[in-house]
């Protein structure tokens, strides 16, 4: 019996995660929908150490991981994770660097939506 090597008849095929089929879904607020609830935004502006513990409480993490470097990035990727959202840890990383309030008032706003 000879050797018969396998061959490839088609090339992979790279989904992109937006598709239908993927089932993720997007933020229901935009992140610079921060005056959709009040209460959070003011939260957000005026104590955002409350706010960043509640966020990471209710994810189920520890109150402190707000407090590590780079935690709230990670903790944006987690969520986006659990509630199927489309996006990238590259997004994370720049919403949180470039506008970590309004990313963090976005994450509470979508933690209080899905209950």
């Amino acid at each position: 019996m000879a050797f018969q090597p396998n061959v490839v008849n088609s090339q992979p095929v790279t989904v992109t995660q937006y598709t239908v089929s993927s089932g993720l879904s997007d933020w229901n607020t935009n992140v610079c929908d921060c005056c959709d609830d009040c209460g959070i935004c003011l939260c957000g502006a005026f104590i955002p150490c409350i706010l960043g513990c509640k966020v990471a409480q209710a994810n189920g993490d520890s109150c402190c991981l707000p407090f590590l470097p780079g935690a709230m990035i990670a903790l944006r990727t987690s969520m986006r994770s659990k509630y199927h959202i489309g996006g990238s840890v590259c997004d994370d990383w720049v919403i949180m660097a470039c506008f970590p309030l309004c990313g963090l008032c976005q994450m509470a706003r979508e933690q209080k939506m899905r209950g």
